[in-house]
């Protein structure tokens, strides 16, 4: 029986006894919405996770309905939370796992996490290089990838899709370490991780619709294209997942990998960006919380 299937149980199960009414104390409620979970395909639960990241797109991308404008005080403290919250997934929620799990190898520890974490980083470099893209709050001039035609709002939109790639495949990676077995993934931990990239998202949703608003599209289109930066967090998802059950030696390699990208999108992006409006101290200050945030959600689910 493949591995991925050990833990299988019928869905049905919960539907005949009564335990997928969620109870009404918080505590209960994470407790069975994880059981409920666990009854689910590795898949599928990569999916149904990143649509929820994807949820969490739409609904900041949403608030270009309800505000004329945001100010770049606030957008700022979003992103830093943001960059905070994007590290320290990458590290207690991919890389720490990915070491614990290769120990007692013939090869170092360290190795497959530091391997796939610099293979990420440049794997995100190149696509840098080949897409065109401009990330939020910088001129046209200096768009990235092949120089084209395209409108500046295709390109932003751009920018947040490709770079939404490695937290969709993160949340996929983990839910298929989940489903190996191995001690140093759990499910609550996949699920923080699903939690934070989705705390995450909410800003960069925002931050795409209020910026094409601001150049003139209308609402409901301003809408759709920020909620579509996060679309594509499913299907990366959902392939991360999937490669890692067709084989666990490459766990270790994925989780780094997805690090090396997130990290690499967090410095080359994140951080730049939640400096644009000279609010460095409230940047700082607001990644260091979410850096906590997403700390505590790992270690109190994981």
């Amino acid at each position: 029986m493949p591995f991925w299937e050990r833990s299988w149980r019928p869905y049905t199960r919960n539907l005949v006894d009564g335990r997928s009414k969620l109870p009404s104390n918080p505590t209960d409620q994470i407790e069975t919405m994880i059981d409920l979970m666990q009854n689910l395909h590795p898949v599928v639960q990569a999916l149904l996770a990143t649509c929820f990241t994807w949820a969490l797109t739409a609904l900041g991308a949403a608030t270009v309905f309800t505000a004329k404008d945001m100010s770049r005080k606030l957008l700022d403290g979003m992103l830093g939370f943001a960059g905070g919250v994007m590290i320290a997934a990458s590290f207690w929620s991919l890389l720490a796992p990915a070491i614990e799990m290769s120990e007692g190898k013939d090869i170092p520890a360290w190795l497959p996490a530091a391997v796939g974490f610099l293979i990420g980083g440049i794997f995100l470099r190149g696509i840098d290089r080949v897409i065109p893209h401009l990330h939020l709050g910088l001129p046209i001039e200096e768009a990235e990838g092949i120089k084209t035609s395209w409108h500046r709002s295709t390109l932003h939109v751009l920018a947040i899709t490709l770079h939404n790639i490695p937290e969709g495949l993160a949340v996929g990676v983990d839910f298929g370490g989940v489903a190996a077995g191995l001690p140093t993934a759990t499910l609550g931990g996949a699920m923080a991780l699903a939690i934070g990239i989705g705390i995450h998202n909410f800003p960069e949703g925002l931050a795409v619709s209020m910026s094409l608003r601001r150049e003139g599209m209308s609402r409901g289109r301003s809408f759709w294209y920020g909620q579509l930066s996060g679309m594509v967090e499913p299907m990366a998802g959902v392939i991360g997942a999937a490669l890692v059950l067709v084989s666990q030696l490459i766990l270790p390699y994925a989780m780094g990998f997805a690090a090396g990208a997130m990290i690499f999108v967090v410095v080359e992006e994140v951080v730049p960006e939640s400096r644009y409006g000279g609010n460095a101290d409230l940047a700082t200050m607001s990644a260091m919380i979410g850096f906590a945030v997403m700390m505590v959600l790992d270690v109190a689910l994981g």
